[in-house]
């Protein structure tokens, strides 16, 4: 897949460009099902499938603050959409300017004079533009007089009952609630977190045995404080690992990490990028009365880990 950033480098219009637009964030069953359709339509006009999306979040910059947790950074996002099998991603810098370009400036401006939009796949109820004034009926209207197809995705339910249907806000809450099962139903893999491991307080492998690999996390979307079994991706290959969130109470100092203990490895991960998937939730973290009774109990997290992962 070609990644473009920005649309300066869109110097001519693309071949019979048919388009996805929105944000993303976790590339889930549902944008799949976007972009089966944008695949579908682009091989049926010999076009290029193409998703664009946008970074940082809009409400960002709309509202001068943090945007909702996210569930995939930019770099996964990417990664994700490539997977798809989509021709093309582009990346549009979003910005106080670029939030005041009307719909009918980005439709027929951007999407079909400057991109060559031949045909869009939206959701029904997406919305684009200042004040958001475009729609799927703007659309078609549009459509009609500049000569593009508009093809609308149906919601993909998020179990057996349509009337909810999946989306990253139901996501970021399972998540939150640490329902990695459930999470990964809804993302059609599992939840993974990544980040580059930093100098923790050296007390894993010393007072516990137990060597871990500290990673921070900012702006990322975190499963609820406790113990879960996780695969861990490293440059020296995957492992199974256990992961600790939280503020580890039984030594009371009041610091929230993110411990990975990679299972029977003993290389040396720090600055090193890592990737965690989430499998299943052990159990919730609570406060021991000794170090004794904390290193006994992740003796017993790790043989769960063990068993729960035999089977992934």
């Amino acid at each position: 897949m070609k990644v473009i950033y920005g649309l300066n480098p869109i110097q001519t219009p693309l071949k019979n460009a048919v388009a996805a637009i929105g944000n993303f964030d976790g590339v889930h069953r549902g944008h799949q099902a976007i972009f089966d359709l944008v695949k579908k339509k682009a091989g049926q006009i010999d076009g290029t499938s193409l998703a664009i999306t946008f970074d940082p979040h809009p409400v960002r910059v709309l509202n001068h603050r943090p945007p909702p947790p996210l569930i995939t950074l930019l770099e996964q996002k990417i990664e994700l959409i490539g997977d798809q099998g989509i021709d093309i991603a582009l990346c549009i810098p979003f910005s106080e300017s670029f939030a005041a370009i009307t719909a009918h400036e980005f439709t027929e401006n951007i999407l079909v004079n400057r991109i060559g939009m031949k045909a869009i796949v939206i959701g029904e109820d997406y919305t684009f533009g200042r004040n958001r004034m475009g729609n799927v009926d703007f659309l078609r209207n549009y459509g009609d007089r500049l000569g593009f197809d508009v093809i609308v995705a149906e919601p993909v339910a998020a179990s057996g009952n349509r009337s909810e249907r999946i989306s990253s806000t139901r996501i970021r809450e399972v998540i939150e609630q640490g329902d990695v099962a459930e999470a990964r139903l809804l993302l059609g893999r599992y939840f993974q977190l990544r980040g580059k491991v930093a100098k923790g307080r050296n007390r894993g492998g010393r007072l516990l045995g137990f060597p871990t690999a500290n990673i921070i996390i900012n702006d990322e979307v975190c499963p609820k404080q406790g113990v879960y079994a996780v695969i861990v991706e490293t440059t020296e290959g995957t492992s199974a690992g256990v992961v600790n969130i939280g503020y580890s109470p039984t030594f009371d100092d009041h610091q929230f990490t993110v411990e990975v203990h990679i299972i029977d490895f003993s290389g040396d991960l720090y600055e090193q990028r890592i990737r965690v998937n989430f499998i299943s939730r052990i159990r919730d973290e609570r406060k021991f009365n000794s170090i004794e009774a904390l290193t006994a109990q992740i003796h017993k997290d790790i043989a769960t880990a063990r068993v729960v992962l035999s089977n992934v």
